[in-house]
């Protein structure tokens, strides 16, 4: 008889009456509309990592969303719980069995509720954006397949119906990093979680533009003051001066950004 496999939750739980001892409850915690991320890989001790800390790691201990983890080991074949094997056709590496990967996948949408979407984190993917992460911040949650080693068996992708998303033109050694930088950006933007809620409206592409630049005491620095503009306390010229200083470094830094909002301008 093999053991059943742990799924790591991490968030605070909802209280409940109860008359079962709280030993022999799952740790699974049970958070009446809380975005979840569900996290299927080799390394749940990689979670929550950078997400533990200042205000995702509040939000996390608050309730406004939960982490669960699958360990992909808990899943593997034979007595050393095998989880990968050689490419078929020859070739270097590893790649992760489609059999692990369906009972991993098949645990996590039976535990995931509402619209919760699932993405694989590959280099071969959609590149990650700010749009992105609001619609996924609208939905309820959302499951990441993390690779390892040559990446996973193409049919579990096609069977699934999984989304190949990425964070860039590189390679990195596993998903983990990609996952916890796409959780990153999309529970920031959940309701509460943000101590000033304007932050996400004027950051960077929230207009599908970049960020004006920011400052702040001592008001002048090594030789280097403060915009004059910005010291002014006039609200419109701040705003003004802003909105400029936005449109020139898109313009200089992602001419591809200036180009789209030009032309969506023009179709308009």
């Amino acid at each position: 008889m093999t053991d059943a496999p742990k799924t790591k939750a991490i968030g605070r739980k909802s209280i409940r009456p109860t008359f079962q001892p709280r030993e022999l409850m799952t740790d699974t915690p049970d958070l009446a509309g809380a975005w979840t991320a569900q996290i299927i890989t080799l390394f749940p001790q990689a979670f929550p990592g950078v997400l533990g800390e200042s205000l995702m790691g509040k939000a996390l201990k608050d309730g406004l969303w939960q982490l669960q983890t699958y360990d992909l080991r808990d899943y593997g074949i034979g007595k050393h719980k095998n989880v990968d094997d050689t490419p078929a056709g020859g070739g270097a590496g590893m790649v992760l069995r489609a059999d692990v990967l369906e009972a991993a996948i098949n645990d996590a949408r039976a535990a995931a509720r509402g619209v919760m979407p699932i993405y694989y984190l590959s280099p071969r993917g959609k590149r990650i954006d700010q749009e992105m992460a609001r619609n996924l911040a609208k939905a309820d949650g959302v499951t990441l397949l993390c690779g390892r080693f040559e990446g996973v068996d193409e049919r579990v992708l096609e069977h699934f119906n999984i989304q190949e998303i990425s964070l860039g033109d590189f390679v990195m050694t596993g998903g983990e990093l990609a996952a916890q930088a796409l959780i990153d950006a999309t529970v920031r933007l959940l309701p509460g979680v943000l101590g000033n809620a304007d932050s996400a409206v004027e950051e960077s592409f929230s207009n599908g533009m970049l960020e004006h630049p920011q400052y702040t005491k001592p008001a002048e620095w090594q030789g280097h003051p403060i915009p004059e503009v910005l010291l002014s306390g006039n609200h419109a010229k701040i705003a003004k001066w802003r909105k400029e200083m936005s449109e020139e470094i898109t313009r200089e830094r992602r001419p591809d950004l200036w180009q789209a909002r030009e032309g969506h301008g023009k179709k308009g």
